[in-house]
């Protein structure tokens, strides 16, 4: 990621203090492994801006490396001049973070002296009356070598990094919602209007393109050889692994024609009864390549799917709020019957026949990825579509080590959630469907920074008294 770097200045404030904070926050960026650009410190006094006319001059330089940057830091070494900062960040179209500079004991005095803890209100304020977004964490002031300002960092790259991945993007709709699943409807135009664009396509053209394929197909064959060392298909039939290996082919081409940055599948039951296998798998194998998949049509949970996998740069997974772990009110088992990334899992899976449909049409459903879930920290979310908002919510817990019985099947995890049965009540009289998303680590603050202050979405708090 990249930072255009922000100086204020306020003219009776000592210039030393200015050439030191340039150093200093190019140094801080630079050791967290980002790169930045910085305005020429003889563009204006001390390559600071205090005045309109220097704040002009800022604008015109941001505009000119438009595209190159996926955020600004404000730095306050000193009490900030608001009017400077307002006509150069005005159109930054990025994430800004503010950051102002503590002062020390012992140099208090007029010639040391910043009193950027007063002036990054002034910034602020200002910033909210021209509705100017920004990000603010805590403590309030901060040096930008201490590890504090090294976690805001991370924090503020990953709400760039979802801001600017979900700002515009694609998103494969293959196969129609299945009749029976209306909790999984959404609004395609009140998408558009968040940047999300919906490329449909029939499922019957996938399977006219996966019989259209040979064995021999040099493709087919790699992509096979590829499954193979993903996970155990040990217990696969040898023709039922080439069919998986055409459809992930197909899906793959789908992906860069149409330039796919995350895909939602109709996984049953016409695979099953017609091709005979069951792609959770193939969902699997997407996901840990980072390109976010769900089943079922559950559009929605792509789209929170890719946000989790944005912030936190590991996999997410599509789930089942599915069973009650014995009489614990605040656990869970989260479920579905294949399609978590394997790097998410305790070991490695075992594709499987699914169970559901050995019942009643046997050697049918190839292609399940049994295990269960690690043991993590992690967040969950989902979204849906109502009267022109896409609203969505967030909240947190951990994946334990609790053990599940073997005859458990598919790919599941107890997960441990503080208030569930509050919260579950409020997803509920919410609207939210039977399905959540998880990913890897604790995203909350950093998802609903993105998701209310920069991208609009309308968060429903889950977790109020």
């Amino acid at each position: 990621m990249k930072f255009a770097l922000f100086f204020a200045n306020r003219g009776f404030m000592p210039a030393e203090l200015i050439a030191q904070a340039r150093k200093e926050m190019a140094e801080a960026v630079s050791k967290a492994g980002y790169e930045y650009l910085i305005m020429d410190e003889s563009a204006t006094r001390y390559g600071a801006v205090e005045t309109r006319d220097e704040g002009a001059l800022y604008h015109d330089w941001l505009k000119s490396h438009d595209g190159e940057y996926d955020g600004v830091i404000l730095c306050m070494p000193i009490f900030a001049d608001e009017n400077g900062a307002v006509a150069a960040l005005r159109d930054a179209g990025v994430p800004i973070l503010m950051q102002a500079y503590p002062d020390e004991i012992g140099k208090m005095d007029f010639k040391y002296r910043r009193d950027a803890y007063c002036g990054k209100f002034s910034v602020t304020d200002v910033f909210y009356q021209y509705k100017i977004p920004f990000t603010v964490y805590k403590p309030h002031v901060v040096h930008p070598l201490s590890k504090e300002f090294a976690q805001n960092l991370a924090d503020f790259a990953a709400v760039c990094r979802v801001v600017k991945g979900m700002r515009r993007f694609n998103l494969g709709c293959i196969g129609a919602r299945t009749t029976a699943f209306k909790t999984v409807r959404f609004d395609e135009v009140t998408l558009q209007r968040y940047g999300i664009n919906v490329e449909s396509f029939d499922l019957s053209e996938l399977i006219y393109k996966v019989n259209k394929k040979s064995d021999t197909d040099e493709k087919v064959v790699a992509k096979k050889r590829l499954l193979e060392a993903y996970t155990d298909f040990s217990r696969v039939p040898e023709d039922r692994k080439f069919t998986l290996a055409k459809i992930s082919v197909v899906i793959d081409e789908y992906i860069n024609e149409y330039h796919l940055d995350a895909v939602t599948l109709r996984c049953w039951t016409e695979m099953e009864t017609i091709l005979r296998v069951c792609p959770c798998v193939l969902i699997s194998e997407l996901n840990d390549r980072g390109i976010p998949c769900s089943c079922e049509i559950d559009l929605t949970s792509a789209i929170t799917m890719r946000a989790l996998y944005l912030a936190s740069s590991q996999p997410a997974a599509c789930l089942d709020w599915n069973n009650n772990y014995g009489d614990d009110e605040n656990k869970v088992i989260l479920f579905h019957c294949g399609p978590v990334a394997q790097s998410l899992m305790r070991g490695k899976g075992q594709v499987t026949e699914h169970k559901m449909f050995i019942k009643n049409d046997p050697d049918s459903g190839w292609g399940t990825n049994e295990g269960r879930i690690d043991s993590f920290d992690m967040t969950f979310s989902n979204g849906f579509t109502e009267d022109g908002k896409f609203k969505v919510y967030v909240s947190e817990g951990r994946f334990t080590d609790d053990e599940i019985e073997k005859g458990y099947f598919g790919c599941a995890g107890v997960a441990e959630i503080p208030d569930l049965q509050n919260k579950l009540l409020r997803l509920a009289k919410g609207g939210f469907k039977h399905h959540t998303t998880i990913g890897k680590g604790r995203l909350k603050a950093i998802l609903e920074e993105a998701f209310g202050t920069y991208l609009n979405y309308t968060i429903v708090d889950i977790e109020r008294n």
